[in-house]
């Protein structure tokens, strides 16, 4: 059976690292060891997208990135229970154009007791940053 540690019941510290190696992972920008994160059934709302299961999420970041280039993100902690984790992020990237983007959210996790999350909403507004106002790198 797939896991992905750290398992819940979920402590605060154990949420904090489940919420670093997520910022790891969408970092790295590939979309199938992101998706090995989720379950195979994984439910997503992503602003206005719905999508479900890993060759969903797979098709669905490899379009990003191409659209969203330079992309760099942080995560940080906000609430969690058992099985849930509340996150608020930020990353940050620049379209074809060279034009640069903030993006600020809220993500809601739900994950089965494999660790592996099976339900992720997000709530997600861009703003236009000049290149000098980046805050990450």
């Amino acid at each position: 059976m797939e896991q992905k540690h750290p398992l819940p019941p979920f402590t605060i510290e154990t949420a904090k690292q489940k919420i670093k190696l997520a910022e790891d992972a969408w970092n790295s920008q590939d979309p199938i060891k992101i998706s090995m994160a989720y379950t195979a059934d994984s439910e997503w709302r992503n602003r206005s997208k719905f999508i479900r299961g890993r060759k969903e999420i797979q098709e669905f970041l490899s379009v990003k990135w191409k659209h969203e280039l330079n992309y760099r993100l942080k995560k940080e902690y906000w609430a969690h229970t058992d099985n849930r984790i509340a996150v608020r992020f930020e990353y940050e990237y620049s379209n074809e154009e060279g034009q640069w983007f903030r993006a600020y959210g809220n993500e809601n996790w739900e994950f089965d007791e494999h660790g592996l999350m099976k339900k992720r909403f997000a709530s997600i507004n861009d703003i236009q940053i000049n290149e000098v106002d980046k805050k990450l790198n």
